[in-house]
């Protein structure tokens, strides 16, 4: 078991991972923007680190919402979602049928999601670009949509993040998290 923590731009996160067998995770975050949240979550992946279940749960002054995204053995997703209170779309959850081709989930916000691909194709390490699709999930919102994604090898434990006109070189530990997300994140030791 590791204790990870990351300070970002607008809040901090803190989680608790486990890397044997697969991943598995439960972290909690706060943040400011687009509005004042807390964020908890837990992820669970299966042995070759595609996404198996990520429940999150969000709130703030009067709102709260919930997301159950899992992932079944052979590929199919389901999402669940519950809201309450004010807070503008999108709405939590989405449509499971168009995430068919997702292995991945991609907690938004969140640097440690962007651990599973790379290690899984072993980019920290090997030359190489791999495209991914990704059940992005938006936060404070849930919300859940398909997202394509590039992640290239650049240098040992340097990658390059790149999704819908947006990239950055991501710096990773030895054992494979995120140590610097530039404009996002920076882990503490």
């Amino acid at each position: 078991m590791r204790s990870l923590v990351w300070l970002k731009e607008a809040g901090a996160e803190y989680a608790d991972v486990e890397l044997l067998e697969g991943l598995t995770a439960t972290g909690v975050a706060v943040g400011a923007d687009p509005v004042p949240y807390r964020l908890e979550y837990s992820l669970r992946t299966f042995p070759n680190l595609t996404t198996e279940a990520l429940s999150v749960q969000s709130s703030g002054a009067g709102w709260w919402r919930s997301l159950d995204l899992r992932r079944s053995a052979d590929g199919l997703w389901s999402c669940e979602a519950q809201a309450d209170g004010e807070l503008d779309e999108p709405l939590p959850g989405g449509d499971p049928l168009r995430l068919a081709d997702a292995a991945d989930c991609d907690l938004g916000l969140s640097p440690l999601t962007n651990t599973m691909p790379a290690l899984r194709r072993h980019l920290l390490t090997v030359p190489g670009t791999v495209d991914f699709v990704m059940a992005w999930v938006s936060v404070p919102y849930l919300s859940v949509v398909r997202d394509e994604q590039r992640y290239t090898h650049l240098r040992p434990h340097v990658v390059r993040y790149e999704s819908e006109g947006f990239q950055v070189d991501l710096t990773y530990s030895s054992d494979g998290f995120v140590i610097d997300y530039p404009g996002l994140a920076r882990s503490i030791p």
